[in-house]
């Protein structure tokens, strides 16, 4: 496997707050990685570290502690961690990704295994919904459903926890989202069709967000007025799926069971989707890993590596940051 691989598996596995003399000592042990004759691998570890930082992939946090040293954990890790956490200043990045200007010949939909990536990092399980597969023959069915859907569950360390707030209102125990995702937004006309699709066919999600891989520099004043106004957030989709970024985040909203039931008569799809979050909201602890594997199984796919990512993205032609 490649080094940043290596490290990944490395934090996963440490599953706690560790530093880069730790992670390097653990990919030796596990014979994760060959540094070869290198004389000092333990600085090549530290700097790829900070590369997770100032690449600003959002699988990697860190921390600084007293004296100046840093700590790193898996994103994903961050509740096993605990109150560690506090004693330091989490620090991630915070710039936007400088997009290369290549030809443009990858399709809309081959990005939906990018954001499908992304949202698995963040705990999100997500499955796209092909509108041409809906009943009716209605043109503008694309007004009505969403490209992606997403489904996040809180998650509680205890089961007795888990069944209290399951008990009381099992609404408050998964949150859904809607995703509307586009190549390229450039223009203001463009931003406005899209923005408003994104807030047609969100209406019956938690929260609502309109996607896209480019957005022209010149539309960040009206983006930030357009997702103020009417709650929708805002996505930039990077080549590597991590280091994507939420411009703006989408506000909170009850769902709406209506629109739910109309979007199910519809689309057979959407109509899976529920059936599964219901499925794995109403399963007994003996078999709330079997209704959870079932979910992820019907789902989009994700990517398990960082090579994956680069071979896919080489093989759609989707333009990947040069570092």
């Amino acid at each position: 496997m490649k080094l940043k691989e290596a490290v990944l598996r490395s934090l996963e596995e440490i599953n706690g707050l560790t530093n880069y003399l730790e992670v390097c000592n653990h990919i030796i042990a596990k014979s994760y990685y060959d540094f070869g004759a290198a004389k000092t691998p333990a600085s090549t570890v530290s700097a790829l570290l900070g590369d997770f930082i100032r690449n600003g992939d959002t699988r990697v946090k860190r921390i600084k502690q007293q004296g100046g040293i840093y700590s790193y954990y898996l994103t994903k890790n961050e509740q096993n961690i605990g109150i560690d956490i506090l004693s330091g200043t989490i620090e991630t990045q915070t710039t936007l990704p400088q997009k290369p200007s290549k030809a443009k010949t990858y399709e809309e939909r081959d990005l939906h295994k990018l954001l499908s990536s992304y949202l698995k990092n963040t705990g999100t399980y997500s499955k796209t919904i092909f509108h041409e597969q809906s009943n009716g023959k209605d043109n503008n069915q694309i007004w009505t459903h969403p490209d992606m859907v997403g489904i996040k569950f809180l998650n509680l360390q205890t089961k007795a926890s888990q069944n209290f707030l399951k008990s009381i209102n099992r609404v408050d125990t998964f949150k859904m989202s809607s995703y509307e995702l586009k190549r390229e937004i450039n223009g203001d006309s463009e931003l406005k069709k899209a923005f408003f699709q994104a807030v047609s066919n969100s209406s019956w999600a938690n929260y609502g967000y309109l996607v896209a891989f480019e957005f022209s520099d010149s539309l960040n004043d009206e983006m930030a007025r357009l997702s103020q106004s009417f709650g929708i957030g805002i996505i930039q989709l990077n080549a590597n799926p991590y280091q994507s970024k939420v411009l703006y985040p989408s506000v909170f909203r009850d769902l709406d069971f209506k629109t739910i039931d109309k979007l199910c008569k519809m689309n057979s799809e959407f109509e899976k989707v529920i059936e599964q979050t219901e499925k794995l909201m109403t399963a007994s602890e003996k078999y709330a890993s079997g209704a959870e594997k079932e979910l992820d199984e019907f789902c989009d796919d994700y990517f398990a590596n960082d090579t994956e990512v680069e071979n896919y993205c080489k093989e759609k032609h989707i333009p990947i940051n040069e570092e």
